[in-house]
Parts: structure tokens; sequence; C-alpha cells
């Protein structure tokens, strides 16, 4: 516990990295009506910045590990703030060099902050764990860490639904003053982790059989897959409760006004999660939500269509209530976002449970199966492409399934003899 209270500061800036990964990382969702709107891009290639963001942790995720286990957690931070500034900065150009070059230069500049955002994921995740010294505590902090990650992606579209107003009819350069706001965020950062003194645990040298060692434990290659299918769980419900309600005819915009309740539930999780984090083990609260996701996308998809509920959504540029009449199915997928809130914590706590100094080196390989959600969501949409919507959420329902397997039996920790 003494050890803890003298890395206050440490935990306060971790804390901070967290919500620094959502408002960049979220920025990608309005910025997409603006990259439609200028550069007259379909809507696949409108969501150019989310794409550069999955590319960057599948290519970036495992030498991240390693630039930790080179450097350091704090020099390894310092390095992504860096490069995120650069991608800031070039998704800034990009709204005044001329139309021909300007959507390859905001894509550029899209991968590089993808960078920073896995990067800073590698130094977050296992600095949190550590400092509040696994475990129970552990799980707590990055729960914790959750809540101001989630209220910063609230935050952006706040911020975007005020500077910019109809996005619909905005260019790039009419989204600067959130850029803006994202460049001094990492500027902030940048300068707190450099004054901060952060005590580096032990690391491994640089050496690729860190991922051969890393991967001999069971219940982290097991944990690995659990992240990889949750990224379905988590951004496949909400995708595909939009696409549903869109094509049954709803407004696009109170469509979205609803969707957005699901990362409003995410929030609330996430406070409720660094509440009791600390009195629940990981692997009771992961049981726990990956049971109630199960029943939630089940009833969601058998519940009969003609039996509705009235469902609020939030305007959020205006920060008005809303109200609309929707299958009550699409409710339970919208609780969904409680019990996604927790999960990604709770795995990660479990899963570098006892590795020591294979840590960074795994949580490098945990980014990387962020692209998870990329597969899991084109293999969604393909099913329903065959089927219908409804049908699509066998493909979430078994990555629920599996998450609670893990809970039950994978994540149990698995001794290795060393080399």
């Amino acid at each position: 516990m003494g050890q803890q209270k003298k890395q206050w500061g440490a935990i306060i800036i971790m804390i901070s990295l967290f919500a620094m990964i959502a408002f960049v990382t979220n920025l990608c969702s309005p910025m997409a009506v603006i990259v439609k709107n200028d550069f007259g891009a379909s809507n696949v290639l409108s969501q150019i910045g989310n794409y550069g963001n999955f590319i960057a942790y599948l290519v970036m995720g495992i030498p991240a590990g390693m630039l930790i286990s080179k450097f350091g957690y704090k020099k390894t931070a310092l390095i992504g703030l860096f490069i995120g500034i650069v991608g800031i900065l070039i998704q800034w150009l990009s709204g005044s060099v001329g139309k021909d070059s300007a959507f390859l230069v905001y894509l550029v500049g899209a991968f590089i902050s993808g960078f920073t955002m896995c990067i800073l994921n590698c130094v977050v995740n296992p600095m949190l764990n550590l400092l509040g010294g696994g475990g129970k505590k552990g799980n707590q902090l990055i729960q914790i860490g959750g809540v101001f990650n989630s209220s910063a992606a609230v935050a952006v579209y706040i911020i975007m639904g005020a500077l910019i107003g109809d996005a619909a009819k905005a260019h790039i350069a009419d989204a600067t003053p959130a850029l803006m706001i994202a460049l001094a965020i990492f500027v902030v950062g940048f300068i707190g982790i450099l004054l901060t003194k952060i005590e580096e645990p032990e690391q491994a040298p640089v050496d690729t059989s860190l991922i051969k060692g890393a991967l001999k434990y069971r219940h982290f290659t097991l944990g690995a897959l659990a992240i990889f299918l949750y990224m379905g769980l988590e951004v496949g419900t909400p995708t595909y409760t939009l696409q549903y309600l869109t094509a049954k005819g709803l407004d696009s915009s109170t469509v979205g006004l609803i969707v957005a309740v699901y990362w409003l539930m995410m929030l609330v999780g996430r406070f409720v999660g660094g509440v009791v984090g600390g009195k629940v083990s990981s692997r009771t609260l992961i049981t726990i939500v990956s049971t109630a996701s199960i029943a939630l996308v089940a009833f969601g998809m058998f519940a009969p269509e003609t039996s509705t509920v009235n469902v609020p959504g939030i305007d959020w540029a205006n920060l008005q209530m809303i109200w609309a009449e929707v299958p009550v199915g699409i409710f339970a997928f919208l609780l969904v976002g409680l019990c996604t809130s927790v999960m990604w914590g709770g795995i990660f706590n479990m899963a570098v449970e006892g590795l020591g100094k294979y840590t960074a080196i795994a949580s490098g390989i945990f980014m990387t199966m962020v692209f998870g959600c990329a597969v899991m969501v084109a293999i969604q949409g393909w099913v329903a492409d065959l089927t219908n919507y409804m049908t699509s959420y066998w493909v979430v329902l078994f990555c629920a399934a599996y998450i609670l397997f893990y809970a039950l039996v994978g994540s149990k920790p698995s001794k290795v003899e060393e080399d």
C-alpha cells in the first residue's frame, strides 16, 4: 500500500492517458461525416480514420510491447505522445492542402494517430494493473481509468456538435478547434509525464523469445483470444443495432442518438465497476456480465418485433433527451453496454496474472488483438447479408459465450517452467 501511495502521481497520469486515448479515437466517428462531405467519399471510405486506427493496432501492437521492454513505460509513453502530436498536425494540414491530396494526407494522419493509441494502451493497462498491485485493486484502477475513458468519448460528441454544428455541411478545416484540443491534450500529457517520476517494474531484455515466453501461459493465450472476440461483442452490438433501426425506416439522426445510449451505458457500467472492482474479483465480475450479455443478446434476437418500448436518446450537441419507440429487443441490445463496460479491464487483469517480466510484451499482443473488431464486425455483416440482422447476432452470442468460458475455465493461471 505504501508503494501505491508514493505512486499517486503516476496513477493520475495513467488515468489521464486513458481519457486521451478515448478523445482522439472517438474523433474518427464525427470526422467520418465531415470526410464524406469534404472529399465526396463513400460510406465505406468515410470510415478511413477508424480503419487507420485498427490497422495501426495490428501493425504496432507487438512492437509497442518491445518498446516498453527496451525503454520502460515512461519513455514509451513519451514516444507515443510525440507520434500523436505529429499525427494530429498531419490531419489538421489535410484541411489546407489541395483536394487531390487532402484525402491521402488525412489517412496518413489517422494512421499515425492510431500508432499513438496503440502505444498508450500498451502503457496504461499494465501500469494501472501494476500500480494497483494486481488482483482486485489492479482491476479497480483499470475500471476507474475506463470511467474517464468513456467520459472523454462522450465529451467528443458534445464538443464536435458545439464547435462544428451541422457536420454534414462541414469541412476538415471546420474541425480545427477539436483537433487543436486533441493536440493540446497530447502536449500537456507529454509535459506531465516528463515531469512525473514513475518507478518502473523490472523488464526482460528485448528478445523475440519474449513473445514465445508469454504465449507459453495458457491463461494468457486464451485471454488474448477473449479480447479478440470481446471487440466483436462490444462493437458489433451497437453497429448492427444502428443498421437494423435505419433499415426499419427510423430517421438516421434519431437512430444515432438512440445508439449513443449504448456508450452511455458503458460509462455507467465502468463507474460501477470502478466502485466494486476492489471488492469483487475479475473472475466473478466477468462471469456475471458475460452471463448477462448472453441473456440480453438472446432476448434481443428472439423478442417479437411487435413488442415495443420507448427508448431514450441523448442529443449531445443540445444536451436534450429524445424518445423513440423501438422493439423491446433493441432496448436489450443497448443494455449490453453495461456488461461490456468492465470486460476489457477484467479480461486483461486475469490474462496477465503471474506473467511477471512478460507483462509488457503481453500488453503488446493484447493491443494487436484489438484488430478482432474489424474481423468480427465484418463476419457479422457477412452473416447479416446472407440472412438478416437478428440472425447475425449469433456471432455476438458466440463472442459472449466464449468470454463466459474464459472466466469460468480458461482464466485459471497456468504455471510455466522457465527456460
